[in-house]
């Protein structure tokens, strides 16, 4: 009895999803939107789904397939959604028109997970008007400037660390990781921990813990993106109970500890009190400042001319300047362009999502094709990679060229086409952090050592699949070798 039960749920689910799937075929034609079908319950993600691709690619798929349309189709599981790939529609939507696309699209419920569906990212409306002013006081150029000692700190001791490993095989991942970590633990939550030296420290395992996510949990977070009502349901927890309590118990006894002995720290944690708040700051900073500092090195590897041109400028500064200072940082201009020729290539951000929440009339998405109107709860996916790698607004895009963004070049580049962080009011609110923290250590480990390929350094640079990071497929490994200093 039991087994015809489960065989007869199961063929109920998958005739449901079917249909769901044909739905959303007919409302794409009859909206004049152009699609690739995709399959039942995976819609375009198949492959993503189930690791074969990055999720960036299975939608870059879609991107690619039609490049004369402003935005076209893309089924994600049994969801509906726009991919934008007009800049000025993702004007419009992240900025002319903001007040009809307020919100993020919210696949981790409140209910579920409190810490991570309160957080900023995934407030709405009104709430999250008032989080991002509170907030916002924690990521000005002042509280900068007091943080950024912690980070030249964080990095000179990783650079003296790294004088004892020259020339060898270098997993640059997994240090870029235990930087970001070290310098959230320091920013963020008031802790001093050293990652290279204690490699098993308890903070930088729960963070690990946290995104290196078992079949279990990365079930769970599909079904919570693919079916959130089925997940909510459900009551379906993806992170383990006690890394989130790592975090919450961490604020509530520094905070009860400062408060108690009348302690003040510039640091971050006293204006993100609320822990979901500096959850998410460590939750959104860990991974990606660390995949782009990863990145930017492994570009340096393999574009040896870049990097003497980056180390020129940093000698020269440093031997007309000395300290690297807030007040000087952005004299690299140099710098500056090879940060953002990583993060053209390779955002984490892969897309800006929104929920409309009033009713919008697109415009059409083609020449002779009809304006589509969306309805409150009608998702919209602001391109960012595929725009990124377009060659339309950037020719040979698969090359690593940071003269794009010198002062020469960048008025080339074309507004909303270039938007690793996003734009708008929903604008990635630690941005001034994470290109600090970038730039601090790129400099301190261009300044000390030459970057060189290994036998195990990839060239050409592939993508890991996976759901959201970016990371190189086989990791990024290389070879420093001590500069002498002149």
């Amino acid at each position: 009895m039991i087994i015809e039960m489960l065989i007869f749920l199961v063929t109920l689910l998958i005739v449901y999803c079917i249909y769901v799937h044909k739905s959303i075929h007919y409302l794409y034609k009859k909206r004049g939107i152009k699609y690739i079908p995709g399959v039942p319950i995976f819609g375009n993600a198949l492959k993503s789904t189930f690791r074969k691709k990055h999720f960036v690619e299975d939608i870059d798929a879609v991107y690619k397939k039609f490049p004369d349309e402003r935005y076209i189709g893309y089924t994600q599981g049994t969801t509906p959604i726009i991919l934008i790939r007009d800049p000025e529609i993702i004007k419009s939507i992240t900025v002319k028109d903001f007040d009809h696309f307020v919100d993020h699209r919210q696949f981790l419920s409140e209910d579920v997970e409190p810490l991570i569906g309160s957080s900023l990212f995934f407030m709405k409306g009104d709430k999250w008007r008032d989080m991002r002013t509170t907030l916002s006081p924690a990521f000005t150029g002042s509280k900068m400037r007091l943080m950024m000692p912690f980070m030249t700190e964080i990095s000179e001791s990783m650079v003296e660390y790294l004088k004892d490993y020259a020339l060898e095989d270098i997993d640059v991942c997994d240090l870029m990781r235990r930087y970001s970590n070290d310098v959230i633990a320091s920013c963020a939550f008031g802790c001093q921990v050293n990652s290279v030296k204690d490699k098993e420290n308890e903070f930088y395992k729960t963070g690990q813990s946290l995104f290196e996510m078992t079949t279990l949990q990365r079930t769970k977070l599909i079904l919570s993106m693919y079916f959130p009502s089925l997940a909510k349901n459900l009551g379906l927890k993806v992170f383990k109970e006690k890394d989130i309590s790592f975090f919450q118990n961490l604020v509530k006894d520094t905070m009860e500890y400062r408060e108690k002995n009348n302690i003040e720290r510039p640091d971050m944690i006293q204006l993100l009190k609320q822990a979901s708040q500096v959850f998410i700051f460590f939750f959104a900073g860990f991974e990606t400042s660390a995949t782009t500092l990863s990145m930017t090195i492994h570009e340096l590897a393999v574009n040896p001319l870049v990097q003497e041109k980056l180390y020129e400028e940093i000698k020269i500064f440093q031997e007309t300047k000395g300290k690297l200072l807030y007040e000087n940082i952005n004299d690299l201009k140099y710098l500056d362009c090879v940060i953002n020729e990583t993060l053209r290539k390779w955002s984490p951000a892969l897309i800006m999502d929104r929920v409309c929440t009033k009713p919008y009339e697109l415009p059409p998405p083609r020449e002779g094709g009809k304006p589509t109107k969306l309805n409150p709860g009608d998702y919209v996916y602001n391109m960012v990679n595929s725009i990124h790698l377009d060659p339309k607004h950037y020719p040979e895009p698969d090359v690593f060229q940071p003269e794009r963004f010198s002062e020469e070049n960048k008025h080339e580049i074309k507004p909303f086409t270039f938007t690793p962080f996003g734009i708008g009011p929903r604008t990635c609110i630690g941005t001034r952090f994470a290109i600090l923290e970038i730039k601090v250590l790129i400099y301190n480990i261009v300044l000390n050592f030459k970057i060189l390929k290994c036998e195990k350094t990839t060239d050409p640079i592939l993508l890991q699949p996976h759901e959201f990071n970016i990371s190189a497929l086989g990791g990024t490994w290389v070879k420093l070798e001590a500069r002498t200093q002149q």
